[in-house]
Protein backbone atom coordinates (compact mmCIF):
# COMPACT_ATOMS: atom_id res chain seq x y z
CA UNK A 1 0.00 0.00 0.00
CA UNK A 2 1.49 3.28 -0.89
CA UNK A 3 2.43 5.76 1.72
CA UNK A 4 -0.57 8.38 1.93
CA UNK A 5 1.76 11.59 1.13
CA UNK A 6 -0.40 14.50 0.44
CA UNK A 7 1.52 15.18 -2.65
CA UNK A 8 1.59 11.39 -3.90
CA UNK A 9 -1.60 9.42 -3.63
CA UNK A 10 -2.78 6.79 -5.71
CA UNK A 11 -6.61 7.61 -7.34
CA UNK A 12 -7.75 3.73 -5.85
CA UNK A 13 -10.17 2.54 -9.01
CA UNK A 14 -10.45 -0.15 -10.81
CA UNK A 15 -9.96 -0.24 -14.33
CA UNK A 16 -12.83 0.53 -16.73
CA UNK A 17 -13.76 -0.59 -20.03
CA UNK A 18 -13.24 1.56 -23.23
CA UNK A 19 -15.74 3.50 -24.44
CA UNK A 20 -17.56 3.55 -27.77
CA UNK A 21 -17.08 7.56 -28.85
CA UNK A 22 -18.95 6.48 -31.72
CA UNK A 23 -22.41 6.35 -29.67
CA UNK A 24 -24.99 9.06 -30.22
CA UNK A 25 -25.88 8.36 -26.09
CA UNK A 26 -24.02 10.48 -23.70
CA UNK A 27 -22.98 14.41 -24.42
CA UNK A 28 -22.49 16.40 -28.07
CA UNK A 29 -21.65 19.82 -28.17
CA UNK A 30 -20.99 21.11 -31.62
CA UNK A 31 -19.90 24.61 -32.52
CA UNK A 32 -21.68 25.75 -29.82
CA UNK A 33 -21.72 29.65 -29.40
CA UNK A 34 -23.50 31.67 -26.55
CA UNK A 35 -23.61 35.36 -25.72
CA UNK A 36 -24.92 37.43 -23.37
CA UNK A 37 -26.62 40.66 -23.16
CA UNK A 38 -25.16 43.15 -20.51
CA UNK A 39 -25.54 46.84 -19.16
CA UNK A 40 -22.49 47.70 -20.85
CA UNK A 41 -21.91 45.20 -24.03
CA UNK A 42 -22.44 41.97 -25.20
CA UNK A 43 -20.13 39.59 -23.45
CA UNK A 44 -19.58 36.02 -25.87
CA UNK A 45 -18.99 33.21 -23.59
CA UNK A 46 -18.54 30.71 -25.47
CA UNK A 47 -17.46 30.36 -30.01
CA UNK A 48 -17.84 27.19 -31.95
CA UNK A 49 -17.36 25.01 -28.72
CA UNK A 50 -17.52 21.17 -29.80
CA UNK A 51 -17.19 18.38 -27.12
CA UNK A 52 -18.47 14.98 -26.31
CA UNK A 53 -18.40 12.54 -23.64
CA UNK A 54 -19.26 8.63 -24.67
CA UNK A 55 -21.70 6.90 -22.27
CA UNK A 56 -19.77 5.70 -19.27
CA UNK A 57 -16.86 8.21 -19.61
CA UNK A 58 -15.46 10.93 -17.81
CA UNK A 59 -14.36 13.97 -19.66
CA UNK A 60 -12.82 16.74 -17.38
CA UNK A 61 -12.73 20.38 -19.00
CA UNK A 62 -10.34 22.42 -18.06
CA UNK A 63 -9.46 26.25 -19.20
CA UNK A 64 -8.77 29.83 -17.58
CA UNK A 65 -11.31 31.68 -15.51
CA UNK A 66 -13.87 33.08 -17.46
CA UNK A 67 -14.05 31.11 -20.74
CA UNK A 68 -17.08 29.56 -20.19
CA UNK A 69 -17.03 26.37 -18.66
CA UNK A 70 -19.73 26.70 -15.89
CA UNK A 71 -21.93 27.95 -19.24
CA UNK A 72 -21.05 25.01 -21.32
CA UNK A 73 -22.59 23.10 -17.78
CA UNK A 74 -25.26 24.80 -18.00
CA UNK A 75 -26.35 23.98 -21.62
CA UNK A 76 -25.76 20.74 -21.23
CA UNK A 77 -28.27 20.54 -17.70
CA UNK A 78 -31.18 22.54 -20.23
CA UNK A 79 -30.34 25.50 -18.09
CA UNK A 80 -29.68 27.56 -21.16
CA UNK A 81 -29.72 27.39 -24.80
CA UNK A 82 -27.09 28.17 -26.84
CA UNK A 83 -27.48 31.03 -29.81
CA UNK A 84 -26.15 28.60 -32.64
CA UNK A 85 -24.76 25.19 -32.60
CA UNK A 86 -25.71 21.55 -31.36
CA UNK A 87 -26.01 20.90 -27.95
CA UNK A 88 -27.45 17.24 -27.09
CA UNK A 89 -27.75 15.22 -23.68
CA UNK A 90 -29.03 12.85 -22.13
CA UNK A 91 -30.75 13.74 -18.58
CA UNK A 92 -28.13 15.81 -17.01
CA UNK A 93 -28.25 16.64 -12.72
CA UNK A 94 -25.43 19.51 -12.03
CA UNK A 95 -23.86 19.79 -8.89
CA UNK A 96 -22.68 23.22 -8.62
CA UNK A 97 -19.29 24.48 -7.30
CA UNK A 98 -21.02 25.68 -3.97
CA UNK A 99 -22.80 22.59 -2.04
CA UNK A 100 -26.22 24.92 -1.67
CA UNK A 101 -27.47 22.51 0.98
CA UNK A 102 -29.83 24.10 2.96
CA UNK A 103 -28.74 25.18 6.47
CA UNK A 104 -32.09 23.81 8.39
CA UNK A 105 -31.81 20.33 7.50
CA UNK A 106 -29.83 17.74 8.37
CA UNK A 107 -27.48 15.81 5.89
CA UNK A 108 -30.15 13.14 5.59
CA UNK A 109 -32.76 15.31 4.99
CA UNK A 110 -30.15 17.58 2.63
CA UNK A 111 -28.99 14.93 0.38
CA UNK A 112 -32.97 13.69 0.15
CA UNK A 113 -34.24 16.79 -1.77
CA UNK A 114 -33.21 15.19 -5.19
CA UNK A 115 -36.01 12.41 -4.07
CA UNK A 116 -38.33 14.82 -2.72
CA UNK A 117 -38.21 17.09 -5.88
CA UNK A 118 -39.94 13.26 -8.06
CA UNK A 119 -42.30 13.49 -5.46
CA UNK A 120 -40.68 10.58 -3.08
CA UNK A 121 -42.23 11.05 0.89
CA UNK A 122 -40.08 12.40 3.08
CA UNK A 123 -39.71 8.61 5.34
CA UNK A 124 -39.08 6.90 1.95
CA UNK A 125 -36.47 9.54 0.75
CA UNK A 126 -34.87 9.50 4.28
CA UNK A 127 -35.04 5.48 4.01
CA UNK A 128 -33.21 5.18 0.31
CA UNK A 129 -30.39 7.62 1.43
CA UNK A 130 -29.06 5.81 4.45
CA UNK A 131 -27.82 3.17 3.13
CA UNK A 132 -25.67 5.10 1.14
CA UNK A 133 -25.18 7.75 4.04
CA UNK A 134 -22.52 4.88 5.15
CA UNK A 135 -20.93 4.28 1.76
CA UNK A 136 -20.09 7.60 1.39
CA UNK A 137 -18.57 7.72 4.83
CA UNK A 138 -21.66 9.93 6.17
CA UNK A 139 -22.78 7.35 8.53
CA UNK A 140 -23.68 9.09 12.24
CA UNK A 141 -24.08 12.19 11.07
CA UNK A 142 -27.47 12.06 9.49
CA UNK A 143 -28.68 14.69 11.02
CA UNK A 144 -25.73 17.22 11.55
CA UNK A 145 -26.26 20.31 9.97
CA UNK A 146 -24.25 21.55 7.04
CA UNK A 147 -22.81 24.41 9.65
CA UNK A 148 -21.33 21.19 11.77
CA UNK A 149 -19.93 19.20 8.77
CA UNK A 150 -16.63 19.49 7.33
CA UNK A 151 -15.85 20.73 4.21
CA UNK A 152 -15.57 17.19 2.46
CA UNK A 153 -18.67 16.02 4.63
CA UNK A 154 -20.30 18.90 2.91
CA UNK A 155 -19.31 18.03 -0.96
CA UNK A 156 -20.15 14.14 0.15
CA UNK A 157 -23.22 15.40 1.02
CA UNK A 158 -23.72 17.81 -2.06
CA UNK A 159 -22.86 15.07 -4.86
CA UNK A 160 -24.67 12.48 -2.75
CA UNK A 161 -28.29 14.48 -3.87
CA UNK A 162 -26.54 14.98 -7.65
CA UNK A 163 -26.37 11.39 -7.60
CA UNK A 164 -29.89 10.49 -6.26
CA UNK A 165 -31.43 12.91 -8.44
CA UNK A 166 -31.35 9.22 -11.12
CA UNK A 167 -29.88 11.17 -14.40
CA UNK A 168 -27.53 9.66 -16.51
CA UNK A 169 -25.57 12.34 -17.14
CA UNK A 170 -23.28 14.55 -13.94
CA UNK A 171 -22.24 17.89 -14.66
CA UNK A 172 -19.75 18.70 -11.90
CA UNK A 173 -18.80 22.43 -11.59
CA UNK A 174 -15.56 22.85 -9.67
CA UNK A 175 -16.62 20.03 -6.76
CA UNK A 176 -13.51 20.62 -4.69
CA UNK A 177 -12.21 24.13 -5.35
CA UNK A 178 -13.46 25.49 -2.06
CA UNK A 179 -11.29 22.62 0.02
CA UNK A 180 -7.76 22.85 1.17
CA UNK A 181 -5.29 20.79 -0.90
CA UNK A 182 -4.94 17.61 1.61
CA UNK A 183 -8.95 17.51 1.41
CA UNK A 184 -9.05 17.35 -2.33
CA UNK A 185 -6.96 15.26 -2.87
CA UNK A 186 -8.54 12.77 -0.49
CA UNK A 187 -11.96 13.89 -2.03
CA UNK A 188 -10.49 12.81 -5.58
CA UNK A 189 -9.67 9.47 -4.84
CA UNK A 190 -13.48 8.87 -3.03
CA UNK A 191 -15.26 10.41 -5.66
CA UNK A 192 -13.04 8.17 -8.19
CA UNK A 193 -14.23 5.19 -6.19
CA UNK A 194 -17.78 6.25 -6.36
CA UNK A 195 -18.07 6.86 -10.15
CA UNK A 196 -16.12 3.49 -10.29
CA UNK A 197 -18.95 1.83 -9.49
CA UNK A 198 -22.15 4.36 -10.19
CA UNK A 199 -20.92 4.39 -13.56
CA UNK A 200 -22.22 7.46 -15.29
CA UNK A 201 -21.45 10.15 -17.90
CA UNK A 202 -19.36 12.85 -16.28
CA UNK A 203 -18.45 15.81 -17.45
CA UNK A 204 -16.18 17.62 -14.55
CA UNK A 205 -15.47 21.21 -14.77
CA UNK A 206 -11.97 21.84 -12.85
CA UNK A 207 -8.77 24.61 -13.01
CA UNK A 208 -6.95 21.92 -11.00
CA UNK A 209 -5.11 20.24 -14.31
CA UNK A 210 -4.12 17.68 -12.51
CA UNK A 211 -7.01 16.50 -10.59
CA UNK A 212 -8.47 16.32 -14.66
CA UNK A 213 -5.69 14.15 -15.92
CA UNK A 214 -6.30 11.55 -12.35
CA UNK A 215 -9.71 11.28 -12.59
CA UNK A 216 -10.74 11.70 -15.91
CA UNK A 217 -10.02 9.52 -19.44
CA UNK A 218 -9.98 12.25 -21.48
CA UNK A 219 -9.39 16.16 -20.72
CA UNK A 220 -10.63 18.76 -23.15
CA UNK A 221 -8.40 22.07 -23.12
CA UNK A 222 -10.37 25.46 -23.68
CA UNK A 223 -9.00 28.77 -24.47
CA UNK A 224 -9.99 31.82 -23.00
CA UNK A 225 -13.15 33.75 -23.69
CA UNK A 226 -14.96 33.37 -26.12
CA UNK A 227 -14.50 29.81 -25.04
CA UNK A 228 -13.56 27.04 -27.65
CA UNK A 229 -11.94 23.54 -27.52
CA UNK A 230 -7.81 24.09 -28.22
CA UNK A 231 -6.72 20.48 -27.34
CA UNK A 232 -7.97 16.99 -26.34
CA UNK A 233 -5.74 14.53 -24.40
CA UNK A 234 -6.98 11.17 -23.96
CA UNK A 235 -6.08 9.29 -21.18
CA UNK A 236 -5.45 5.43 -21.32
CA UNK A 237 -3.22 5.36 -18.28
CA UNK A 238 -4.34 2.18 -16.06
CA UNK A 239 -6.01 2.84 -12.34
CA UNK A 240 -5.14 3.89 -10.13
CA UNK A 241 -3.03 6.45 -11.23
CA UNK A 242 -0.10 8.02 -9.21
CA UNK A 243 0.50 11.82 -9.52
CA UNK A 244 3.64 11.43 -9.63
CA UNK A 245 3.41 8.83 -12.87
CA UNK A 246 5.74 9.88 -15.87
CA UNK A 247 2.65 9.69 -18.08
CA UNK A 248 0.49 11.86 -15.39
CA UNK A 249 3.22 14.34 -15.22
CA UNK A 250 3.99 14.22 -19.33
CA UNK A 251 -0.17 14.67 -19.80
CA UNK A 252 -0.43 17.17 -17.23
CA UNK A 253 2.65 19.12 -18.93
CA UNK A 254 0.86 18.56 -22.28
CA UNK A 255 -2.33 19.95 -20.78
CA UNK A 256 -0.89 23.29 -19.37
CA UNK A 257 0.79 24.07 -22.53
CA UNK A 258 -2.01 24.14 -24.45
CA UNK A 259 -3.49 26.52 -21.91
CA UNK A 260 -0.03 28.70 -22.58
CA UNK A 261 1.08 27.77 -19.05
CA UNK A 262 3.66 25.24 -20.00
CA UNK A 263 7.41 26.05 -18.83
Amino acid sequence: MPAKGAMDKMIEAPPQEPRDLDSPAGVRIETVDRTFATRHRPVQALSGMSMRAAPGEIVAVVGPSGCGKTTLLELVCGLQAPDHGLVWSEPAALMPQRDLLLPWLGAVDNAALALRARGVSRDAARETVRPWMERFGLAGFERTRPAELSGGMRQRVSFLRTLLAGKPVLALDEPFAALDAITRQDMQGWLAHVLAEERRTVVLVTHDVEEAVVLADRVVVMSARPGRAVAELEITIARPRRRTDPGVVALRERALEALGLGG
